[in-house]
């Protein structure tokens, strides 16, 4: 596979019908690029063209609500796709900016290269499909822990399955993703300390 790594594609684009000579070819679509803590990846009201797939750091999605605030709505951990959806795939402006928390080791791809391997490999297609399908899925599944889980529950939730998140992103951030306040997290924590 020439010189790209890359444990980081092999994850993000792991199936059992993606060949080596597939991937080979989804990964030379692929260039390199880093980002500096802080550094936007997008901001709201640009047209997003490409998707990160996220080597190391870490990256968080966030809107700003109507009184102003702002409200973390996704982070994206190591090899994670980065990718505002609806402004990539429906070439609109981006609703969400999308920033790096630390400094940020990512593969890029273009919509144009994206697209060009959706419509010539079946394969890609299948696995795109794939992909949204998964994302759909664990995106009704946080709607609906918003709802029915306690805090408390929806913090150990994320101390379980992304612990990177926890140990990287300001607790403003984490607060405001979780749907509480930094004074809420906090004894929230100290609880968990405890238990």
């Amino acid at each position: 596979m020439s010189d790209l790594p890359n444990t980081t594609l092999q994850h993000i684009y792991r199936s059992n019908i993606l060949t080596s000579k597939i991937l080979e070819e989804v990964f030379r679509a692929h260039t390199e690029v880093v980002f500096q803590k802080n550094e936007f990846l997008l901001k709201e009201d640009q047209t997003a063209n490409e998707y990160y797939c996220l080597e190391n750091g870490l990256v968080r999605s966030f809107v700003h609500d109507y009184k102003g605030n702002d409200i973390t709505t996704q982070f994206f951990c190591n090899n994670e796709i980065v990718i505002e959806v609806n402004s990539l795939f429906l070439q609109i402006p981006a609703k969400e900016n999308i920033q790096a928390l630390t400094p940020c080791k990512c593969w890029k791809i273009t919509l144009e290269d994206f697209q060009h391997l959706y419509q010539t490999i079946p394969e890609i297609a299948e696995w795109g499909r794939a992909w949204m399908s998964q994302r759909l899925f664990l995106l009704k599944q946080c709607s609906v822990s918003m709802i029915t889980d306690s805090a408390t529950d929806r913090y150990l939730a994320l101390q379980k399955e992304h612990p990177q998140i926890l140990r990287e992103a300001p607790i403003k951030d984490i607060a405001s993703y979780l749907g509480i306040t930094d004074t809420s997290l906090s004894r929230i924590r100290k609880e968990v300390a405890k238990a």
